[in-house]
């Protein structure tokens, strides 16, 4: 019988709550992003305990000449990264997500770091991280996916994130970690760590580039310029 209102909603909750020592996690499968989208909203209505995550889709075609918005690129990572940690009991994906192919648990786990109050740190060897993971350099941080070095302070917006974090050394130790507005630039509150996922869910190093050529001249004839 086809679902009334929020009944499917209720029923994934009621079924999810009473599966839940059978599975690791319940994956749902909408037809499309809007139907994803409201059964996030919902089913933590009818049971607060559940952990949901939404893995939305790139909201583009393929082929298309510009790149999916990052804070969709930051909503798909955190969701994989908590796939992968097993944090989440639904992951709820539009069909547009769930035929596209994802990026092996191992890159996410590769390319994740964990900086805490008190740690020493590097300032060298984390430009390069942030190269590595694929962040962008810029003078002032705004969106999800940037960094910012000067001095004493490093400005991150980790993808994932809902604030940036602004991180305040001492030498070679972080003194404090707090979170800022990007559009005022001011400090908000402290925190003790920052999680930093990638840039992409995709490598984009030399030899990830090498092997993307490679495998575009298996694939497709003619010049590819």
């Amino acid at each position: 019988n086809e679902a009334i209102g929020s009944s499917d909603a209720a029923t994934i909750a009621q079924n999810a709550e009473f599966h839940r020592s059978e599975y690791s996690v319940i994956l749902i499968i909408c037809s499309n992003p809007l139907e994803a989208q409201r059964l996030a909203a919902e089913i933590p209505i009818f049971n607060s305990e559940l952990k949901v995550k939404l893995l939305p889709d790139w909201e583009i075609l393929p082929y298309d000449n510009f790149s999916p918005h990052q804070d969709l690129i930051s909503e798909r990572l955190a969701a994989l990264y908590e796939l992968m940690n097993g944090a989440c009991d639904i992951v709820i994906a539009p069909v547009s997500s769930a035929i596209q192919r994802l990026s092996p648990p191992e890159f996410l786990a590769a390319h994740t770091f964990t900086f805490k109050q008190g740690d020493k740190l590097d300032e060298t060897a984390l430009r390069f991280q942030l190269q590595q993971a694929n962040y962008d350099p810029v003078t002032a941080v705004v969106r999800p996916g940037e960094y910012s070095l000067r001095g004493g302070l490093i400005d991150i917006f980790p993808m994932g994130s809902v604030l940036p974090y602004r991180i305040d050394l001492f030498g070679d130790e972080i003194d404090q970690i707090k979170t800022f507005d990007p559009d005022t630039q001011r400090s908000l509150y402290p925190v003790k760590e920052v999680r930093l996922l990638p840039g992409h869910e995709f490598p984009f190093d030399e030899d990830a580039r090498k092997f993307f050529r490679g495998k575009w001249r298996e694939y497709f004839d003619g010049d590819p310029s």
